[in-house]
């Protein structure tokens, strides 16, 4: 059965889409940390993110780097976090997370709340900036 991840990349399920490209896809996250929280995935959907060829993963980190310069021009923040959990989801997952402190990235806070008017103004912010 396909992840949530997968069905959104086939447009089964809407997202606040930042970017992609024939194998990489950006989003923001629905339960963000903070303002512009991304979501970074391989298409090809597999479990983990160390489970992929090296050529994968440097290619994912390449596209992360893009979608990382675009938040920190387009976010208020200190710099931009990189978190690769991968447990609430079966498809590997990069979190991009717009911080000012350290303790803007732990998991485990209260999960910021934006209307999907507030969501897709910032998706458009940082897919302007790209």
């Amino acid at each position: 059965m396909a992840s949530i991840f997968s069905r959104i990349i086939a447009g089964e399920i809407p997202c606040y889409k930042i970017a992609e490209n024939e194998r990489f896809f950006a989003f923001l996250d629905i339960n963000p940390l903070q303002e512009g929280h991304t979501l970074v995935i391989p298409k090809q959907e597999q479990d983990y993110l160390f489970d992929y060829d090296d050529e994968t993963i440097a290619d994912i980190m390449v596209f992360a780097k893009q979608i990382a310069k675009a938040l920190k021009a387009s976010i208020d923040c200190q710099r931009v976090a990189v978190a690769v959990l991968g447990l609430e989801v079966p498809h590997a997952h990069i979190h991009l997370v717009p911080i000012k402190t350290e303790k803007d990235m732990i998991f485990t806070n209260p999960k910021k709340q934006f209307s999907p008017e507030q969501m897709q103004a910032i998706a458009e912010k940082i897919r302007q900036a790209l």
